[in-house]
């Protein structure tokens, strides 16, 4: 049994993060979401939101589970088991990013190999802050998100008065 671990920060999931884990779950016999609970960058989500919002994503996927976690991603594998580390790549930029992490994530163990899924062309322009920023300024998000996650992001904008309301990422 081969299980792939999908980490992020998932803040908010959108179909380009549900595109790549479907299409893992594919190819694996179990993709776990791995919703990172403190990056150095600030949130929208708390964690807890951030993992109800991509467990209803999933619910009717029996292959793909979620769980929160901290730390270095190679030692939550071992800790889940997962031989995997997906990613997504967008657009040539990501891929910079991402080749220094699997370098870094391969050195660290050995044992856990990453894969790379290029993004469905229809989400190359995807991104968790091009959502977020959008809903935030009352724009139209319902073709990049789930409708659970568009209301979500609704409810968060309740109350925005152009600056306060916003974390400072999405002031700048």
């Amino acid at each position: 049994m081969v299980k792939a671990l999908f980490p992020g920060t998932f803040d908010p999931i959108h179909f380009g993060h549900i595109d790549i884990a479907e299409r893992a779950s594919r190819l694996f016999d179990e993709v776990v979401m791995a919703v990172y609970d403190k990056p150095l960058k600030s949130l929208l989500f708390t964690p807890e939101e951030r993992m109800d919002l991509v467990k209803q994503a999933f619910k009717k996927n029996p292959k793909i589970s979620v769980v929160g976690y901290s730390g270095l991603t190679v030692d939550f594998c071992r800790k889940v088991g997962a031989h995997v580390i997906v990613r997504g790549l967008r657009v040539f930029s990501d891929f910079e990013l991402e080749f220094r992490m699997a370098l870094a994530n391969h050195r660290l163990a050995p044992d856990v190999e990453i894969v790379a899924f290029i993004t469905s062309e229809e989400h190359t322009f995807l991104s968790s802050t091009t959502v977020r920023e959008i809903a935030m300024l009352a724009g139209d998000v319902s073709s990049m998100v789930p409708p659970h996650v568009d209301k979500a992001l609704k409810g968060k904008a309740v109350g925005y008065d152009g600056e306060t309301s916003l974390p400072s990422s999405l002031r700048d």
